[in-house]
């Protein structure tokens, strides 16, 4: 659905990047009857957001990148006509556990009821944790429920933000380092981990950073629809950015893949673009340049020289496998209910705190903390072929920061022992190992796939591999700031009026949201 070559020298928008939040914005804006073209360097669109065979002689396909999908607003879906099914997983999370030798488990459902209490109440002994567990959620969700809407309004104040807020769970997210109310609301270390772990995905931090880059990284993992649940999208991550890439094209954008873009020269009424592809060298100007690479990538693209100092640095391991068969859990526990959520591996509380502790000596952890999701359990289409009883497992580790993996002599040896010691955490609450289940390729290798921050960067251009493009920041204006034009106003200004931020990187940018591009056209039509 892509064209060739550029059909005018002039477009009131060009788009850097055709990932989700590039294609949405590029929808919007033709919907809105603006020329829009969008330049992407890879081969193909979707960015991080795609599905595709990892593993040859297998037609399953994988989300490789990014995997699931909470933020997207169902407003923003419903405005652009994507026909794509998001499915609720009916396990949240289970847990597994082993304590005095005796393997057990936190299974959360979804929804919650009986089930999940009696759950609690045999992990820890009574009903208490349950209690401050529902008091908790209850307190973050009334919260989510009254700031999600304002991700696709211009930025609220930050007084504005406080009042959706109880006063404690405000100071608990917003003002004091997560760990504190974790330590106080929770006593068991398990549910303590349970609540942190979504602090830190894709985000180095201890519970106790005073940064608030764990905070940060927590409200945006709960305030999804208001509700914070993260769901399968039916085809994989791609069937979302196909069916963006569709309402963009259809609108009258059009796509050029294959197309570096080596240059962004901003002038006072319009901006030059200058891009390479198979056919040359090219250049067009536009009203208006929305990016959605990295703020550190466009600095670059602007004229600046890299600056490795202030360049980010991701913190995962991500793993895919395809398994012949579920395997089973010591526990005992159904492993087609267990595995079909969120599994917690080495998620203490402690556990946690201490992996961040070791990485952030240099060290690879000993335990590593991570969560594994077996999303063809929730949507079988992606499996394509296999065979009936096979299934898709995907890993994501924590604490495994890209400096541990910085030396390129032993890059693929640690990188090796990351993925043999995550193995390791699951495979201690296993009846079997884990990769006695793991199929093989057409070259009789086994059917697993490791990415450390550097091959996240090699592969998408997301500098230092880090997820989010920076750390995240709050979803409101903070206190003085100028909100005098209309880029400051939707949180995509740049230094430059007219490069707007559409990515990512934008403040609301962060996982797959699409929030970044729709903010990005809404200061573009409110500029016209």
């Amino acid at each position: 659905m892509s064209t060739v070559a550029a059909s005018r020298d002039r477009y009131d928008v060009v788009v850097v990047g055709g990932g989700h939040n590039g294609l949405t914005s590029a929808a919007l804006l033709a919907r809105a009857g603006l020329s829009v073209l969008v330049l992407e360097r890879l081969g193909r669109t979707g960015g991080a957001a795609v599905s595709a065979p990892a593993f040859t002689g297998h037609d399953v396909r994988l989300s490789r990148y990014s995997y699931l999908v909470s933020l997207m607003p169902e407003a923003l879906m419903a405005d652009l006509d994507l026909a794509v099914d998001l499915r609720s997983r009916r396990t949240a999370s289970f847990t597994p556990t082993l304590r005095g030798g005796v393997p057990s488990g936190l299974h959360v459902h979804r929804p919650e009821d009986e089930r999940t209490a009696a759950s609690f109440a045999a992990l820890t002994g009574g009903t208490e944790e349950y209690a401050a567990w529902q008091s908790f959620y209850g307190d973050v969700e009334r919260f989510a429920a009254g700031l999600a809407p304002t991700f696709l309004r211009p930025l609220p104040s930050e007084a504005d933000a406080a009042a959706l807020a109880d006063p404690q769970i405000w100071t608990d997210l917003v003002q004091r380092p997560l760990g504190e109310a974790v330590e106080r609301r929770f006593t068991d270390d398990t549910v303590r981990g349970v609540v942190g772990t979504d602090a830190l995905i894709g985000t180095f931090a201890s519970l106790h950073d005073p940064s608030l880059a764990q905070n940060r990284c927590f409200l945006y993992h709960l305030v999804g629809n208001g509700t914070g649940e993260w769901r399968v999208p039916v085809g994989g991550m791609g069937a979302v950015t196909d069916a963006l890439l569709r309402a963009a094209t259809g609108a009258g954008a059009e796509v050029l893949t294959g197309a570096g873009v080596s240059a962004v020269r901003p002038g006072a009424d319009e901006v030059e673009v200058a891009w390479d592809d198979e056919a040359g060298h090219h250049a067009v100007r536009a009203g208006h340049l929305l990016s959605g690479v990295a703020p550190w990538v466009l600095r670059i693209l602007l004229g600046e020289e890299a600056d490795e100092a202030t360049k980010p640095a991701g913190s995962q391991l991500k793993i895919n496998l395809l398994l012949e068969r579920l395997p089973r859990l010591r526990s005992g526990a159904d492993p087609r209910e267990a595995f079909a959520g969120t599994l917690h591996i080495a998620e203490d509380h402690s556990q946690i705190e201490r992996a961040y502790h070791q990485a952030a000596e240099g060290v690879l952890p000993d335990v590593l903390p991570g969560e594994v999701y077996c999303h063809s359990l929730t949507d079988p289409s992606i499996l394509g072929s296999a065979p009936e009883g096979w299934h898709t497992m995907t890993y994501f580790g924590l604490h495994t920061p890209a400096a541990l993996f910085a030396d390129p002599a032993t890059r693929a040896e640690r990188k090796d022992e990351a993925v043999r010691r995550a193995i390791a955490a699951l495979d201690e609450h296993l009846e079997e190992p884990l990769l006695s289940c793991v199929a093989t390729d057409a070259d009789g290798r086994p059917c697993v796939e490791a990415k450390v921050p550097q091959d996240v960067e090699a592969d998408l251009a997301m500098p230092g591999g880090h997820i989010f493009h920076g750390d995240l920041e709050w979803p409101w204006a903070p206190g003085r700031a100028l909100l005098d034009t209309p880029a400051r106003r939707w949180g995509v200004q740049t230094d430059h009026e007219r490069v707007l931020l559409c990515g990512s990187g934008a403040r609301r940018g962060g996982a797959v949201s699409g929030i970044g591009g729709h903010n990005a056209a809404q200061a573009v039509l409110e500029a016209r």
